[in-house]
């Protein structure tokens, strides 16, 4: 029998599978689902700062008063009622099911909603995943300016919680490795899950607009963060997971062998249903078995960068001429 059991965050995990943060971990039914499938953790569906703040211009703008006092309650109570409902989440996942449980905060920035962190600890999350979502697209702003915002949000959120620390990561960064280097040092973080998924434009040359390019994944997108774990691993000592692009358990022993001590997997859930999360694990076991694995570590880090004899693979940017297919 092979032994699927891994570290993450400094909590032990029945295999290396967690669903990430999306819809389907926002329900107590579907969290239970995807649980029953067979996942090593949950990441619970992010708390956004945008919902909370833009639930909170409509609640004032749909509340007309003289009194500056009126003006703080409504700000208040929008912000607890959002956050009540999440609490109540983590505690209900926390009472059925016997997997960690991860809250997760999606932030642009490291306003004073940040300190419901520690009402998050209280409610029983085992630990937290924040999620910067940051587009460098101000020409008025420096990278410094953006990368700021790491570390404004580290050291708001590690000032009232003693939970792990997992930071989901932009890949929009002048020096990633510099970035991870320096957010690891301040020896807040825990972990750090690689990459963010954003939203892709396209736009319709029919209609003239501007559209979604679609939400879902596909296996081809696990490049960047293969790329960035197999260099990564080998030079920081801290927790990588990889996230965007794993669909199968293929995608799953890549990013174990390139460093990664967790595989978040979420369009897959979606398009083939929690079963695959099943399908993955399994497939992870046979995989072991085949190879004469008996546990994770023995093959964890096997390809990532500093293990490697020709490291150009995960450095080279640029396609050889008989890549490219030119003589």
């Amino acid at each position: 029998m092979t032994n699927l059991k891994t570290n993450y965050l400094g909590l032990e995990l029945k295999n290396p599978i967690v669903a990430g943060s999306c819809g389907l971990t926002g329900s107590l039914d579907k969290i239970k689902e995807i649980a029953d499938a067979g996942v090593g953790a949950v990441v619970l569906k992010s708390l956004f700062e945008e919902q909370i703040e833009a639930e909170l211009k409509q609640n004032i703008d749909d509340y007309q008063t003289d009194y500056p006092d009126a003006y703080d309650y409504i700000k208040e109570y929008t912000r607890d009622s959002a956050v009540s409902e999440y609490l109540d989440m983590i505690r209900d996942a926390k009472n059925s099911l016997d997997i960690p449980i991860i809250a997760s905060l999606n932030c642009v920035s490291a306003a004073e909603w940040t300190t419901f962190a520690e009402r998050i600890e209280k409610a029983g999350a085992d630990a937290l995943e924040v999620n910067i979502s940051l587009l460098p697209s101000d020409p008025k702003k420096s990278c410094s300016d953006y990368e700021q915002v790491y570390f404004d949000v580290v050291d708001k959120i590690s000032a009232t919680v003693n939970i792990p620390m997992a930071l989901k990561m932009s890949v929009y960064s002048s020096s990633i490795a510099n970035l991870v280097s320096r957010l690891f040092w301040t020896n807040k973080v825990n972990g750090f899950v690689l990459f963010n998924r954003y939203y892709r434009p396209d736009i319709d040359i029919n209609k003239m607009e501007v559209k979604s390019a679609g939400v879902y994944t596909s296996p081809a997108d696990i490049s960047d963060s293969l790329r960035w774990i197999g260099l990564l691993s080998g030079m920081i000592e801290t927790d990588f997971a990889g996230s965007t692009g794993v669909h199968d358990s293929d995608g799953a022993v890549k990013m174990l062998l390139a460093g990664a001590a967790a595989v978040q997997v979420v369009s897959t859930l979606y398009q083939n249903g929690t079963s695959r999360a099943t399908e993955i694990v399994e497939g992870l076991s046979a995989w072991m078995e085949k190879n004469s694995f008996d546990s994770i570590d023995q093959f964890r880090g096997r390809l990532a960068y500093d293990n490697q004899s020709d490291q150009s693979h995960f450095e080279r940017i640029q396609f050889m001429k008989h890549y490219a297919g030119i003589a």
